[in-house]
């Protein structure tokens, strides 16, 4: 059976990521925002470290930060980790500097989605916030019927792609254990599965609370543990950087065969780490309480670069400066390629090292992830849905999570792929055609700033003239 579902999706997978389609509509779209907004990921890139340390607005509401660390509890994850490493394995050292060209153009696009989700924020009974792409391509774009086409590909994207991938990838990383056997999916799966039921079933908030303290802590260690690799691997940082650079330029090979190039590579898993023009994050930008649109847009934008250009990075140069050549199995199978390369450098800690940072991020990514599909089936049936009908959703997305356990690398990989190009080919389109309203908010935003106020937007600043439930 999983023969014959990778199959299909391998091939629609194929054609989305031919050059003219995903590739093109992500790079164009970021230089587009970039040029249109005049290099915001440079000029305003401080601003944003001071925006994200705001408290909310009123009392009581989701801060800037607060919304920053649900998006990023879905971007850092297995996408940093085995994403990277799964990226230059099979696409060469250069993948990961097109991770970094897809990470800065892709800041604008994150600053630009994410301030129209708080431009066009809904504001439910209990006067919090909500909102995402698919109300402002009903209420800016006036097309309801694709708002609803984008939730349900978000639904697809997150509790089937995304969470199948994540749940893969942790029982991947058992594979470098001997005790590693054909019946270690299954009880990592169940384990899993139970785990991430009690949350989303049993509502255990305060796991999540735990977890949203500890992914940050992780992330510290993380990037701290590279530096460390990087030390010990000193010598070989010269020769690291000029892997990178030659095997990014290296046309003839690229064009040779694009498909597994390290461009394509690199767009792919950089897109699969930071999500940015996908139209995931602004769900969670929606939910935000800040007193300027174009706050939380800075905020998203710098989350853009502390996934990719920070984190990713710290991957990538752990494996490359260990000088471990990526075999047929790992280009399989990445987890087996970044602790072979940890263990180069730090012994057998470095296995271990990598099975925990992924059960802590793999879970929170699981938790993140599903966090933008129960506001996004609501928004397709256009009312709030039944207890039964939740309960039915959250067994299906809790029995995915065992799926992907026991499913095939390639397989998952296919489904994420062909999903994350879905949204892309739908989101960024959009943003480009309501750019306007996100620009005249982001002039309103310097203009203030200049004036020495702490930015206040009303919507008639921006030339938007029709009702909304905020900024009026």
């Amino acid at each position: 059976m999983f023969d014959a579902i990778n199959s299909v999706v391998g091939a629609i997978s194929n054609v989305l990521y031919q050059p003219w389609c995903v590739p093109l509509i992500l790079l164009a779209g970021g230089i587009i925002l970039t040029i249109r907004s005049k290099f915001i990921q440079g000029r305003l890139f401080t601003e944003s470290f001071k925006v994200v340390m705001e408290k909310p607005s009123t009392e009581g509401g989701i801060s800037s930060f607060g919304a920053l660390m649900v998006s990023t509890a879905s971007r850092v994850g297995t996408g940093n980790i085995i994403g990277v490493a799964s990226a230059i394995a099979v696409g060469g050292p250069g993948a990961l500097f097109w991770m970094w060209i897809t990470a800065i153009l892709g800041g604008a696009s994150a600053f630009v989605e994410s301030t129209l989700a708080q431009i066009y924020k809904r504001r439910d009974e209990e006067g919090d916030s909500y909102g995402g792409p698919a109300y402002y391509m009903q209420d800016a774009l006036k097309q309801r019927w694709l708002g609803v086409i984008f939730s349900v590909i978000i639904i697809l994207t997150y509790a089937v792609g995304y969470n199948m991938l994540a749940a893969y990838n942790l029982q991947s990383t058992f594979k470098a254990f001997s005790f590693y056997g054909d019946s270690t999916p299954i009880i990592i799966g169940v384990i899993l599965a139970v785990l991430f039921g009690i949350i989303v079933i049993g509502g255990a908030k305060r796991l999540i609370n735990v977890t949203g303290v500890m992914v940050p802590f992780m992330g510290v260690i993380y990037v701290v543990m590279a530096i460390v690799v990087l030390i010990i691997n000193a010598k070989n940082i010269p020769a690291m950087f000029a892997m990178i650079f030659d095997s990014a330029f290296d046309f003839q090979a690229i064009f040779g065969g694009f498909a597994g190039s390290c461009i394509m590579n690199g767009i792919k898993r950089g897109l699969y780490s930071n999500e940015a023009g996908m139209g995931s994050a602004p769900n969670a930008a929606a939910k935000a309480d800040v007193s300027h649109p174009a706050k939380q847009g800075l905020v998203q934008m710098l989350s853009v670069f502390l996934d990719t250009l920070l984190i990713c990075t710290a991957t990538g140069f752990m494996i490359l400066s260990s000088g471990i050549v990526p075999t047929e199995e790992m280009k399989g199978d990445a987890a087996l390629y970044v602790q072979g390369a940890l263990g180069e450098s730090l012994g057998a800690f470095g296995p271990i090292f990598i099975a925990v940072a992924m059960c802590l991020f793999a879970f929170t990514t699981l938790i993140g992830n599903y966090s933008y599909c129960e506001g996004c089936l609501r928004f397709i049936l256009n009312r709030e849905v039944s207890k039964t009908g939740l309960l039915v959703f959250r067994i299906l997305a809790t029995a995915l999570i065992f799926v992907g356990t026991i499913a095939t690398a390639n397989m998952v990989w296919n489904i994420a792929d062909m999903l994350q190009g879905f949204m892309v080919v739908i989101n960024v389109p959009v943003i480009l055609i309501l750019m306007k309203p996100a620009m005249a908010c982001l002039d309103d935003y310097c203009k203030q700033k200049k004036e020495g106020k702490n930015p206040v937007f009303k919507a008639k600043d921006a030339g938007i003239t029709q009702e909304l439930d905020y900024w009026q």
